[in-house]
């Protein structure tokens, strides 16, 4: 009376097995692109940080001895360019020696949220230059920078958002020192600074 029907049993099985698979993949990507999303950029590099700061620090000597404030502002535009370089060429090399994903979702997160203070810098250096306002290039510099480094910082190892909060920090007392004292800030800033804890993220985070 109770007779059993293996024919719908062997049924419900096999369209298991065969409309499994593609979902098993489907929830492998969503977890694998979940991880990816949630994790941070770990691939920022402490010595890049370090040979950052030692060039900054040449810099703010060399403009130092500029008898005009454009060739001052020369050396530090240089400077600005060639730590674009040094800090993408050393991501890089940390990424390939760790095998660690250099264009995952956080590496995107992190250029997102630092560029906007970067760009806001480059046209705001324009602005306070063209009006005869270089002295206050230094202050603005940090500030915009540190604002840039917390909030790509977010994505990114803990220590690197406390770096950005000293920039801000040494920019706000930048505004409130003598205008002499800026080419001393920016190598407290772009020298010390990176150099400090360049060593820091290299020691706790592999390089």
């Amino acid at each position: 009376m109770f007779e059993p029907r293996p024919h719908r049993i062997r049924r419900f099985h096999r369209s298991v097995t065969q409309g499994g698979a593609p979902d098993l993949a489907e929830d492998l990507r969503f977890i694998r692109d979940t991880m990816e999303r949630s994790s941070a950029f770990t691939a920022v590099s402490g010595w890049g940080y370090l040979i950052l700061g030692i060039t900054a620090l040449a810099a703010s000597w060399i403009a130092s001895r500029q008898a005009s404030s454009f060739a001052w502002l020369r050396v530090w535009l240089g400077e600005g360019l060639l730590a674009m370089g040094i800090g993408a060429l050393s991501c890089t090399w940390k990424a390939n020696r760790r095998g660690l994903p250099l264009f995952s979702g956080p590496a995107r997160k992190v250029a997102l949220s630092l560029a906007p203070p970067l760009v806001a810098g480059a046209f705001l250096t324009f602005l306070l230059t063209r009006a005869g306002l270089e002295s206050a290039l230094p202050p603005t510099w940090l500030l915009l920078y540190g604002a840039g480094i917390i909030t790509g910082g977010a994505f990114s190892v803990a220590i690197v958002p406390v770096m950005g909060l000293c920039f801000m920090l040494l920019g706000g007392l930048a505004v409130l020192a003598p205008v002499a004292w800026g080419n001393m800030f920016l190598a407290a800033g772009f020298g010390g600074l990176h150099i400090l804890f360049g060593v820091l993220i290299a020691r706790r985070h592999g390089g």
